[in-house]
């Protein structure tokens, strides 16, 4: 894992700080926070990457669990919009037949905004 500190800029920084806790506050509308995995931005493994769009360079968070899976990761991108997800898979609390894959946090600058990456059940 890479020290977040020594990685992201601080205005980077202090963006993946809120975007870590829009998740939280996102994920417990779904699940009791009691049993919500803990994520932090301190235990994200951060790494400089490119970014797609235009070859600039971005940066990329992963959380995984005990068993290595990802759970969550975090993007920044070099225009400066950002893109976060959290892994819940639980059923939706008050819509039947439906169940939230994830909680999804995105923007730009101090835009942010947050929403369930809802699924139908089979």
């Amino acid at each position: 894992m890479i020290a977040v500190a020594s990685m992201l800029p601080a205005e980077t920084e202090a963006i993946a700080q809120r975007l870590v806790e829009t998740l939280r506050g996102e994920a417990t509308r779904y699940v009791a926070a009691d049993r919500l995995p803990d994520i932090r931005l301190e235990s994200a493994a951060i790494t400089s990457v490119i970014d797609p769009a235009n070859g600039q360079p971005g940066y990329e968070g992963v959380w995984r669990n005990h068993l290595g899976e990802r759970v969550g990761k975090l993007i920044f991108n070099s225009d400066g919009s950002y893109y976060a997800e959290f892994d819940l898979c639980v059923r939706h609390p008050s819509k039947s037949g439906w169940f939230v894959e994830a909680v999804t946090a995105w923007g730009r600058g101090s835009v942010l905004k947050a929403e369930p990456r809802l699924l139908p059940m089979i």
